[in-house]
């Protein structure tokens, strides 16, 4: 079978995009942003997995592997296939995304709360599948998992995308697939807005997702375990509403704060600032996440 043409031209056509492609621009990315990416893409990605084979290897016989990928589970079925599907839809709404636009806050509390809903419920169904021989290293694994596959996921598979858009920047080939697709009378706007996103943005954000994404793992895992700990407990409800709470309130005020910077809610902030406050909170909720797992633990012990 012949191989398929995907972007046929003549040998002049070619060499003529080529010619453009280099004089048009020769700039990288630097290897500070690719340390950054790279770091990031090993906390989402690479670390969740070191972590949750270290656990299960400690407790091995204690039914952690099941646990953790329950946990997996619970979050992969209502997140990623029930609410995600149902947000895509919604932004096809010119309706709904000029609600999202004029009433900020409302949309913002909307998708906090359903964030919260969804999750909670796949928590609660696999607490309840682990109540029958509950532990404590169970509920950890259940918190692993959960807080580990949507690591893996939104941000894990996002910055495996980051560094093959790196490496095609640096290489020309960019470039390249902007000129050919722009051939093609495609709109390239945001190919090229990503590309400049990469050469203007500094290493510290993309430290920053690595080390947000390290604070969420935590707060997540103390979240399943405390689901874990009320069913356990035959305080069900008890343990469901103060979850959602916990989960809305968070997913919340990061949107709150990122809309003042925006200049949505009232006089604006700087960027630098809304970055101080939402890490500053993250890193709070994390050590309070951290501090009631250490308190769990003594009373599952």
């Amino acid at each position: 079978m012949e191989p398929v043409e995907l972007f046929a031209t003549d040998d002049k056509g070619w060499m003529k995009m080529m010619m453009e492609v280099v004089t048009e621009s020769t700039a990288m990315v630097g290897m500070p942003v690719i340390a950054a990416v790279c770091v990031t893409l090993f906390v989402s990605l690479i670390l969740p997995v070191i972590v949750c084979i270290v656990f299960c290897v400690k407790n091995r016989g204690k039914g952690v592997v099941a646990a953790w990928f329950l946990g997996a589970a619970g979050f992969f079925v209502f997140q990623i296939m029930i609410r995600t599907p149902i947000l895509s839809a919604l932004s096809l709404s010119t309706a709904f995304m000029a609600f999202a636009k004029e009433q900020y806050v409302w949309y913002c509390l909307i998708m906090a709360f359903t964030a919260g809903l969804f999750e909670v419920a796949g928590r609660y169904i696999v607490a309840r599948i682990l109540k029958k021989k509950q532990c404590f290293e169970k509920g950890v694994a259940a918190g692993l998992g959960h807080g580990g596959i949507e690591a893996m996921m939104i941000v894990g598979v996002t910055y495996i995308n980051n560094l093959i858009y790196i490496i095609m920047i640096n290489t020309g080939s960019y470039d390249l697939m902007v000129e050919q697709t722009r051939a093609m009378n495609v709109d390239v706007s945001s190919l090229v807005a990503l590309k400049e996103t990469f050469l203007t943005t500094g290493p510290g954000i993309f430290y920053l997702a690595g080390y947000e994404r390290l604070l969420t793992m935590v707060f997540q895992l103390a979240l399943s375990l405390l689901v874990c700990y009320f069913v356990w407990k035959g305080k069900d409800l008890l343990g469901v509403l103060i979850c959602l709470t916990l989960h809305t309130t968070v997913d919340f005020v990061v949107p709150m704060i990122n809309g003042r910077a925006a200049g949505y809610l009232g006089e604006p902030i700087s960027t630098d600032t809304a970055y101080l406050l939402i890490y500053g909170f993250l890193t709070l909720v994390a050590l309070g996440a951290g501090l009631l797992v250490w308190k769990l633990r003594k009373r599952l012990a």
